[in-house]
């Protein structure tokens, strides 16, 4: 018995280590973010990074506006939520309470095979697929635009979605559904009303995961979406994101320069974001369970 304790206890500051490691851990990066990104203030001011239109960060004199690529994240980010949270919730609620057995089986394979597949493969599907199609559809001069990161990165992230949201439905009591019925509603009725509401936690946990990881693809995006640093008015332009800005210039720039110290900078608007998107799930997920 007293061993038994022991082990639990053991366990138990095992976890807790993990948990204070972990908040620790992100505690550090954004500490290294703001010693690394906050010299860029001291010769630009913040409106100026926040809301200027140019990113020419090489000429002379360099400009370090990201409005255009905060512009852009957000069309691609907002056109792959729009695709894969209806498609992705659909699916998991087919798979959790429709599907046959085997079929069910099957179709979660699938999902978590999808899941597997390298970042860079489907950016490069999508590049030779994807991009010609939506130029030939559209009649465009090129079709890597916002429209086909929006396509490529939804891909990428109904997995996740699917996968959580399903797992979430299928947690959902089974004294629920057979109450629902018992009480006249129909199937569709029991699905929506019922087991879908229960499962609202999950389903948007599922949701901000993934978004989280739209606004934190880097390599696909690179690829599909033409990279132009300009605000664009249509999902039919090409863009440029605020985490492929990091990725493809990081390597170019001098280390304590002003070009380095604004990617740095950069990091933290996204760090920022993100931060801000989980806190209010957080917040709306606590307010859900306490009703």
């Amino acid at each position: 018995m007293k061993l038994r304790k022991i082990r639990e206890a053991v366990i138990e500051k095992t976890i807790f280590a993990s948990g204070i490691t972990s908040v620790v851990i992100v505690v550090l990066i954004f500490i290294f973010l703001l010693k690394e990104g906050l010299a860029i203030f001291g010769h630009v001011n913040i409106f100026d990074f926040l809301f200027g239109q140019f990113w020419y960060p090489i000429s002379d004199p360099p400009q370090f506006g990201v409005l255009s690529l905060l512009v852009g994240s957000v069309f691609v980010t907002l056109g792959a939520a729009l695709i894969s949270v209806p498609i992705g919730v659909a699916s998991a609620l087919y798979i959790a309470e429709i599907a046959p057995p085997k079929l069910k089986e099957i179709l979660k394979a699938g999902i978590e095979l999808l899941a597997a597949i390298p970042s860079v493969v489907i950016g490069f599907i999508g590049m030779v697929t994807l991009g010609p199609f939506i130029k030939e559809t559209f009649n465009l001069s090129t079709g890597l635009t916002a429209l086909t990161g929006s396509i490529t990165l939804a891909f990428m992230a109904m997995p996740t979605i699917v996968s959580i949201a399903e797992d979430a439905v299928t947690a959902v009591p089974k004294q629920y559904r057979e109450a629902a019925i018992a009480m006249g509603a129909t199937k569709w009725q029991t699905t929506w009303r019922i087991v879908t509401y229960a499962a609202r936690p999950g389903i948007i946990a599922a949701i901000m995961l993934g978004i989280g990881r739209v606004i934190g693809e880097t390599m696909a995006v690179m690829m599909v979406t033409g990279n132009a640093a300009l605000i664009p008015h249509s999902f039919l332009q090409p863009v440029r994101t605020l985490t492929a800005t990091i990725a493809a210039e990081m390597g170019e720039s001098v280390q304590g320069g002003d070009h380095y110290a604004a990617l740095f900078a950069i990091g933290i608007v996204l760090f920022i974001i993100t931060f801000l998107i989980n806190g209010f799930a957080d917040i709306y997920l606590h307010r859900t369970t306490r009703r």
